[in-house]
């Protein structure tokens, strides 16, 4: 049975125990975009724990299972997608392909790696939803390649409304493990994070692209 609420409070304290997600609201980072933020996360570090690992791919695959169905294809998407691809598509016994940042420069010059057949029902597996520009952007290349994309699985979301806008917009359902208010609200239990920093937290979420533009920050790469 899928418990939808005890799994995305066992999935945001793995990760902060592991500290695959770093809460800072007093020092922020960076993120590649610009975007000051009290949060970072890194969920390639969920690999190097064996029993995090372990829950995580089961956990994606009856999520798959509940949510969508039979599958035939597992797409991950580059890079941090692809070993969690790897590991739901070996626990589903099914295969998996993955799609490309862009195409290849040489050789064949493909943008998804891997055997498919047009037709085929594919999930696609990601680390982590921001704004889900590029997921969405390995959907369609999916969906060019004439798959028939289920929707999208992912280990976590910050649960900004652009993401819900953009996968609406593409007609394209997603589900994740856990999320940002599962998260702060185990934090704020387990003090991971002080009481007086919730509002804060928050409000970063309703307005990432404005918050903290006055604030200095701690880069992360």
């Amino acid at each position: 049975m899928y418990n939808k609420s005890d799994i995305e409070l066992k999935v945001a304290e793995f990760l902060l125990q592991i500290k695959a997600i770093k809460l800072q609201p007093s020092n922020p980072f960076t993120w590649a975009s610009g975007w000051k933020s009290p949060i970072y996360c890194d969920n390639r570090i969920t690999l190097s724990h064996p029993s995090v690992r372990t829950y995580i791919r089961q956990k994606l695959a009856q999520l798959i299972q509940e949510e969508y169905g039979a599958v035939d294809v597992i797409a991950g998407v580059a890079t941090a997608g692809i070993p969690q691809g790897v590991l739901v598509a070996q626990e589903l016994g099914l295969p998996f392909i993955y799609v490309r940042s862009k195409a290849k420069e040489h050789g064949t010059g493909s943008l998804i790696e891997g055997e498919i057949v047009e037709g085929q029902r594919v999930v696609v597996i990601e680390d982590l939803i921001s704004t889900g520009k590029s997921s969405l952007q390995a959907i369609d290349a999916l969906r060019a390649a004439g798959l028939s994309v289920a929707g999208l699985v992912a280990i976590f979301t910050y649960g900004f409304d652009q993401a819900d806008e953009n996968f609406a917009n593409a007609k394209c359902r997603y589900s994740t493990l856990s999320n940002y208010s599962t998260l702060i609200k185990y934090a704020a239990e387990h003090s991971f994070i002080a009481q007086n920093d919730i509002d804060l937290l928050n409000k970063w979420r309703e307005t990432p692209s404005e918050w903290g533009k006055d604030t200095s920050v701690n880069s992360e790469s």
